[in-house]
């Protein structure tokens, strides 16, 4: 009898699972639930209480509701029983993260604080805690604190203590009543097992936890802030556990929830970007995952740990036991592409793309695919939600150089996708120059499935073969092979991730492969990227921070007029 194992992947608009068989790693069925609530950035759920600028928030029962609806799912359409599935793994987008109390209940759902947004989880696109993560760098350089560098010399406006300090700085009686602040995709596995265990992956990444060194000292955290002196024992954990570890087994009340067997192994939590890398195969130094979406992360394993600069950390055990998991990432690349079909493309094109029977996207790619690189005049700067890697910089906007009264969407639409290529040249430059070895490259994702223009410019860019995972959801299949691993080999499943991946990890035939002329091309448009990289990202021209300054400034006053008018 065949047996499966599930792979749940936790997106930032919805949750899919995806029913994997063990040894061949086949998808035999796929479900997506699309959260109820979606992204909170105008108002919660009242629909009174508006949320203000760079704020990005999460409904936690979503999560479960996700759980419910795809399992049962999966299972029906591929006519087998909750007998034959030995393990499922989840992933999730990082960091996001909840305030829980001591039964391990999300504030947001006790009603004394259900119109209140710092109750609610708060997305990993969340940003607007970057007064205290720029607050949080200052602090650290001058102190000179060793964690600073593992994590690029800058500590993310997206990551854990910036988010957690922020609600100490707006909602002290927020902070008072949490219990601990966890990772959604802990409390999820903590839903599912009833231990809540944190996993290494995030805890390394974004908390600031080292596998030799901890957190933070408490003289830093009270330096920070004096109530956040004990902040680890009173909100956080010393106790983490590896990822490839099995978290527990499926509770009887969870067991029923979802439709499965309760003692159903379930797998230490990941994410959704790391969980990917050995769903290609890549188990060893030197290869570099591209997990390409709404954002892009990058990951890549090394056998030491080196610094390097805007990485967004490096972790031991952080995506394969017993290597170093070196992650780095773009924030705006498929949102790029959609902010731009959504706000800047007139309606002939879509009339156009309609009588075709294909969608914008489809259409603007038709159209820069026909353009000879270089043939626009344009080139971008990728910064449309800030900077992840190389400078770690949320306050940072987009840039479009070389515009005329005669330039067409499509040749815009290319300089975006070019622009994007650049910023991925740029990452991998400043892992080699760190002496952090790139010898291949890897993609996964809707886009790397899907835009064959998008991955030769890619190819073409980097001047590097690109191979593209076979699966359409590479993270669920990760995850499921964790789970596989989390059951064992004794039911079924595997003694280590490394076993799973030799039989599980699925590639397309095809390679991208650069084509010299273009390549020597985008050479010299990257020169010129580059510049434009260092003038407006280093602090030579600040003309994105002030007008943003100008923009809140002009917000504030209108709201203050709005008030006084009432």
């Amino acid at each position: 009898m065949a047996k499966y194992s599930i792979g749940v992947d936790y997106g930032t608009q919805s949750g899919r699972a995806v029913l994997v068989e063990i040894g061949s790693g086949k998808e035999v069925a796929t479900s997506v639930k699309p959260y109820t609530h979606g992204v909170m950035d105008e108002f919660l759920p009242n629909g009174k209480t508006k949320l203000e600028n760079d704020w990005a928030l999460q409904h936690p029962a979503d999560y479960m509701e996700v759980l419910e609806a795809t399992i049962p799912d999966v299972l029906k359409q591929a006519n087998i029983s909750a007998d034959e599935v030995i393990g499922i793994g989840i992933d999730f987008t990082a960091c996001t993260v909840l305030p829980i109390d001591s039964y391990g209940t999300p504030l947001c759902l006790i009603e004394r604080f259900k119109n209140h947004p710092h109750s609610y989880v708060k997305l990993w696109k969340h940003h607007s805690a970057q007064e205290e993560a720029n607050r949080l760098n200052e602090i650290a350089e001058a102190r000179g604190e060793n964690f600073l560098q593992r994590y690029g010399g800058k500590i993310s406006s997206e990551w854990l203590v910036p988010k957690l300090w922020q609600i100490l700085n707006e909602a002290p009686e927020i902070f008072d009543e949490i219990d601990q602040f966890v990772e959604a995709t802990d409390w999820v596995i903590y839903q599912l097992t009833g231990d809540l265990k944190r996993n290494s992956c995030t805890a390394g990444y974004k908390a600031i936890w080292h596998k030799q060194d901890g957190y933070p000292s408490k003289e830093f955290f009270k330096v920070l802030d004096e109530r956040l002196e004990h902040v680890v024992e009173e909100k956080l954990s010393n106790d983490i556990v590896p990822i490839g570890s099995k978290a527990g087994e499926l509770t009887e009340q969870s067991a029923k929830l979802i439709g499965l067997n309760p003692g159903t192994a379930v797998a230490i939590a990941n994410v959704d970007a790391h969980v990917a890398v050995p769903a290609v195969g890549i188990t060893e130094p030197g290869k570099l995952l591209m997990i390409m979406g709404t954002s892009t992360c990058h990951i890549l394993l090394g056998d030491a740990e080196k610094v390097v600069p805007g990485m967004c950390g490096v972790v031991e055990d952080g995506v394969i036991p017993g290597l170093m998991g070196y992650e780095a990432g773009q924030s705006c690349v498929g949102d790029h592409f959609e902010w731009f079909t959504e706000n800047c493309v007139p309606a002939s094109y879509y009339e156009e793309a309609k009588a075709k029977g294909v969608n914008i996207h489809q259409l603007l790619t038709e159209k820069a695919a026909q353009l000879q690189i270089g043939e626009s005049g344009l080139i971008a700067l990728d910064w449309w939600n800030g900077n992840r890697s190389t400078l770690v910089d949320a306050d940072l906007t987009g840039v479009l150089i070389g515009a005329t009264l005669l330039t067409k969407p499509e040749e815009i639409y290319r300089a975006l996708i070019e622009a994007t290529a650049y910023g991925t040249r740029t990452i991998v430059e400043a892992f080699r120059n760190s002496g952090v070895p790139i010898n291949e490259v890897y993609a996964c994702g809707g886009i790397a499935e899907k835009n064959e223009l998008m991955m030769q410019i890619y190819s073409d860019v980097l001047n590097m073969d690109i191979r593209i995972s076979a699966s359409s959801q590479t993270p669920a299949l990760g995850s499921a092979m964790f789970g596989a691993v989390a059951a064992g080999k004794e039911r079924g499943g595997y003694d280590d991730i490394k076993e799973a991946a030799k039989e599980m990890a699925r590639l397309k035939d095809y390679i991208y492969q650069p084509n010299p002329r273009n390549a020597n091309i985008y050479d010299q448009l990257f020169a010129e990227y580059s510049r434009l990289y260092d003038y407006f990202g280093r602090g030579e021209n600040d003309v994105m921070k002030n007008l943003k300054k100008i923009k809140k400034a002009s917000v504030s006053q209108a709201q203050d007029k709005t008030e006084i008018t009432h």
